[in-house]
């Protein structure tokens, strides 16, 4: 059996909650949460159930006794950093632990539901005394390494302790994507538990899962890049390039290629474009440049 370390130290009891603008993201939520977790509440003046929401929240922040801070974020000033977060409704809430996104939801949510976010979000921590977010990060440091079938088997044991350990259940479908085993990876995200199904860790997995699996009908990078230069309008080619280039691993060219087909024709193929950029962001961590500055690019063309 796996032994896990001591708990997370909690946020100082002051400064708990407070509004913030995309200036400040990066040092509010993302530097914020390298040592306690920050929830992000998206919201806008006229939306009603952020209204009900957003007390609701703050209360329960308040009441974890500054195991997590909580920040706000008015979209409509602040729309770069919303579309970068792939905010297309409100309210939405993001928990950031450590620079990532670790647990989320959408619309205004009971007290109950509320209290068992919290909690969550703190256990991810290493609240409680379970220490599983270093088991976590361990496991992450193995599968980084190459040391896949010890990081699953990792994963499997936190699991064994926390059944709905978002983190450790999406680091174990990326050991299996890692391990070229797409069928046992999309078992398992079909059989996720319903508390965790949407947890950001899992859309993580499941975008690189969806990815693994355009991978296996890739077609040759070399032949597609010269179709493209011999007919740039050829949108179908672009797309079945950027496919090709991303099973290759060469995920920059990948979405710079999408950028151009949808900078080109955003509605093309019911937005396809849009669609796989969304997929492989997903797939890559919250603060991956590739991410951190596709979504910008898009961003910039989608309010342009």
């Amino acid at each position: 059996m796996l032994e896990f370390g001591a708990n997370a130290a909690a946020a100082p009891a002051g400064d708990l909650i407070k509004d913030i603008s995309e200036m400040t993201f990066m040092q509010d939520v993302v530097e914020a949460s390298q040592d306690v977790p920050v929830i992000v509440d998206f919201w806008a003046p006229w939306c009603g159930p952020c209204k009900s929401l957003g007390p609701a929240l703050e209360k329960a922040v308040t009441e974890a006794g500054g195991k997590v801070r909580m920040v706000k974020v008015n979209v409509d000033e602040n729309q770069q950093i919303a579309g970068q977060m792939r905010v297309q409704s409100i309210p939405t809430v993001y928990a950031f632990y450590q620079g990532q996104p670790v647990d989320g939801f959408q619309g205004a949510l009971p007290a109950s539901e509320l209290k068992a976010f919290i909690d969550r979000v703190a256990a991810a921590a290493g609240d409680e005394g379970d220490g599983l977010a270093e088991a976590v990060e361990a496991a992450e440091a193995m599968l980084a390494e190459g040391a896949v079938d010890d990081a699953a088997q990792t994963f499997a044991a936190i699991l064994g302790e926390d059944p709905l350990n978002a983190a450790a259940y999406g680091g174990l479908v990326r050991a299996h994507l890692a391990l070229g085993e797409l069928d046992q990876a999309l078992a398992l995200l079909d059989n996720a538990p319903d508390e965790i199904a949407k947890a950001p860790e899992l859309e993580a997995a499941r975008a690189q899962a969806a990815l693994a699996r355009q991978a296996q009908d890739a077609g040759p990078v070399a032949e597609l890049r010269a179709a493209v230069e011999a007919d740039p309008a050829d949108l179908q080619a672009r797309f079945d390039l950027a496919q090709a280039l991303h099973a290759a691993g060469e995920v920059q060219e990948a979405v710079d290629q999408l950028l151009d087909l949808f900078r080109r024709d955003r509605e093309w193929n019911d937005g396809a474009a849009r669609a796989q950029l969304f997929t492989i962001f997903d797939a890559l961590k919250a603060n991956d440049p590739i991410a951190l500055n596709g979504r910008r690019k898009l961003s910039s063309m989608i309010f342009a």
